[in-house]
């Protein structure tokens, strides 16, 4: 049985798409995954499973849309090992996410397209923005004192915006400690 990190694009997010976390719980569970717990109401799941990533990712992509009423097009599901988790985190750049008082981070994780890709719709503003690529992954920077100036929200427009979902660094870091205590 192996443990997996589970995050849910599109749900929850302004009063749209609503997913109980409860009844969500319930759901997996009745697909037969164990141990289910739910992490914040935007998305974020860890359970257990003998399936393979790629089936885990089907059978909630299917249930998703069977068991609530959802915009389903923006839906997506991305299911993480530990390990591919925890190499987010232990890659990050060097300092970010290190200084919450001075910078918002963020991971931006990508589902089915390739940083090299991602990075091209970003245009981060000198002095106030700084993003960098990582495997599945973008990290984002935002100088707290300069958020208004921020680019990042630009990248929601952009057609490569349905292959991404974002999480504070916060949560990220929450996640793996959770994931850990496993």
């Amino acid at each position: 049985m192996d443990t997996y990190i589970i995050l849910l694009r599109g749900i929850n997010v302004g009063g749209k798409n609503k997913v109980p976390m409860a009844d969500l719980k319930q759901h997996l569970e009745a697909l037969g995954f164990s141990n289910v717990a739910t992490v914040i109401a935007s998305g974020n799941v860890i359970l257990d499973s003998d399936k393979h990533p790629d089936a885990i990712k089907e059978q909630i992509e299917r249930l998703l849309p069977e068991r609530f009423k959802l915009d389903d097009e923006i839906v997506k599901v991305l299911v993480l090992t530990r390990s591919q988790f925890q190499a987010i985190v232990d890659n990050k750049p060097e300092g970010f996410g290190e200084q919450p008082d001075k910078y918002h981070s963020d991971a931006i994780f990508l589902m089915g397209i390739d940083s090299a890709e991602a990075i091209s719709v970003f245009s981060p503003r000198e002095g106030v923005d700084s993003v960098w690529r990582g495997a599945g992954v973008i990290y984002s920077q935002r100088l707290s004192a300069q958020l208004t100036k921020s680019r990042l929200s630009k990248i929601t427009a952009v057609p490569m915006y349905k292959f991404m979902t974002i999480r504070s660094w916060n949560t990220v870091t929450k996640l793996l400690e959770l994931l850990n205590a496993k």
